[in-house]
């Protein structure tokens, strides 16, 4: 089976294997996402192409945002590392059309796919064999991959150092394995690339951090605090969310640092 043709969850735009023959969603039923009251439903990579396309958007000259046009599932952006040692991906969107992939050919291709967390692994084996790269996953969430091929590299401690000083954090919270991804050299003080490890709020002047966003269900005040740590001796002024709108520029930490203070 062509993997065009593989069924997709349509609620989170999950990819699964030829021989899963069951009628779940693995990542839907865990509560930190949902099954629709209607009920599970599937479509294909081929169907969705029919109607949908990769739309592409540059934040600046070394950074690109992919999103499916018009929205599906969750909706998430994807986001496009140049580098001088190879290019990187941030997350995984659920369509790959022929104009993104001329795209990414001709800013000199993808050295690998870094991952967030389970919800964005979409279509993350048919992107890694299209550009024949790896896909960076921290091994907390290994139960969580369904479909990752051969190319899935699991990583394992707080921090990866990959090239050109980019770097992976292990933060946990939403997922065990939740990660961001450190670019030192892209904004005045740095720039994180965050998923939804933390949840910018519409005013942009508010993180929240919780095990289930859709579900609204908390995390431990320990729990909390011990993320909090984790950004202490991270240099960064610039955060962009895994929504188009969430995009920090200046003084991300100060706002992170305030919305932590509001845990009592």
């Amino acid at each position: 089976m062509k993997s065009n043709t593989l069924k997709m969850c349509t609620e989170c735009g999950t990819q699964y294997p030829e021989n899963y023959t069951e009628n779940n969603c693995i990542i839907c039923e865990d509560e930190r996402q949902s099954v629709p009251q209607s009920g599970q439903s599937w479509t294909t990579h081929e169907k969705l192409l029919e109607k949908h396309s990769v739309k592409i958007n540059k934040i600046n000259d070394n950074l690109y945002e992919f999103t499916v046009n018009p929205r599906f599932s969750i909706g998430q952006r994807a986001l496009f590392i140049i580098s001088e040692k190879g290019n990187l991906m941030w997350d995984c969107i659920p369509l790959l059309d022929e104009g993104v992939i001329e795209f990414i050919k001709s800013k000199g291709g993808l050295k690998s796919i870094a991952i967030s967390h389970p919800h964005y692994y979409s279509i993350m084996r048919m992107w890694a064999e299209t550009f024949g790269c790896s896909i960076l996953i921290h091994e907390k969430d290994q139960e969580w991959v369904v479909n990752g091929g051969n190319s899935v590299e699991y990583w394992n401690g707080d921090t990866k150092k990959l090239w050109d000083t980019l770097q992976l954090h292990n933060i946990g919270g939403h997922f065990d394995g939740s990660s961001i991804i450190e670019i030192p050299w892209m904004g005045e003080k740095g720039t994180l690339l965050i998923g939804d490890t933390m949840y910018l709020s519409p005013s942009l002047k508010h993180f929240a951090v919780m095990r289930s966003y859709p579900n609204r269900i908390p995390l431990p005040l320990s729990e909390i605090r011990r993320i909090q740590g984790r950004f202490q001796d991270i240099p960064f002024d610039t955060i962009y969310g895994f929504y188009s709108y969430q995009n920090i520029e200046k003084n991300a930490k100060d706002i992170l640092k305030d919305s932590f203070s509001r845990y009592q």
